[in-house]
C-alpha cells in the first residue's frame, strides 16, 4: 500500500470536497406551497436566498406561519439530497477505498 500516494489522494479529494461546497453555494433549490401562495429559493448549501410570500398570507399569521414550516422543510430537504449527492459523488469518484472511512467526508 502506496500510504504517501494514498495521503496525497486524500489531500485532493479534500480539495475537491471543498471546491464542490463553495459551488454548492450557486445551486439554487426552489420550493412552494402547493397552492402558490408562499416561495422560498435557497442554496444547495441551505443558505437562504429568497422568500416571496402572497399578500393573502399577511393577513392570517397563523396560516402564514404553518406554511413557512411546511415550505422551509421541503425546501431544506431538497437542498440536502441535492448537497449530498454532489459531495457523495466527489468523495466516491476520487477516493481511495480505505476499510472504515467511507463516513469520513459526510
Amino acid at each position: 500500500m502506496d500510504l504517501m500516494g494514498m495521503m496525497g489522494k486524500l489531500k485532493e479529494t479534500q480539495n475537491k470536497i471543498e471546491e464542490t461546497k463553495k459551488r454548492l453555494d450557486t445551486v439554487l433549490v426552489d420550493e412552494q406551497s402547493t397552492d402558490g401562495l408562499l416561495k422560498v429559493t435557497m442554496t444547495a448549501n441551505r443558505k437562504i436566498k429568497s422568500i416571496t410570500i402572497a399578500d393573502e398570507l399577511l393577513e392570517d399569521k397563523e396560516q402564514l406561519e404553518d406554511y413557512m414550516i411546511l415550505v422551509m422543510n421541503k425546501a431544506i430537504e431538497k437542498a440536502t439530497k441535492v448537497n449530498e449527492a454532489e459531495l457523495d459523488a466527489v468523495a466516491k469518484m476520487d477516493m481511495p477505498m480505505i476499510p472504515g472511512m467511507d463516513n469520513l467526508f459526510k
